[in-house]
């Protein structure tokens, strides 16, 4: 009689903590996109490029917008070696 009565106590417990976490996850997905910061301000990107000439790469963490413009070495625009990771 006790086994029964433990088991139910531990299939409550199990029940009420997967709840929990479940609607913890569902109230962060529910949170709306925060707003782009105002124009001018710097970003956090994180894009790789390779210059084709000499093969020098640089990693750009922070830029003006979204989708910046190549960085130029050896005169020649550099090439993206990683897309944009959202």
């Amino acid at each position: 009689m006790t086994g029964g009565f433990l088991k139910v106590l531990i299939a409550i417990a199990a029940f009420m903590v997967i709840m929990r976490v479940g609607i913890s996850i569902l109230r962060s997905l529910s949170q709306p996109v925060p707003e782009p910061p105002p124009a001018g301000e710097l970003r956090k990107v994180k894009i790789s490029y390779r210059c084709s000439i000499c093969g020098a790469e640089v990693r750009m963490t922070v830029a003006p917008n979204e989708d910046p413009d190549p960085p130029r070495h050896c005169q020649e625009d550099m090439t993206l070696v990683a897309p944009p990771i959202e």
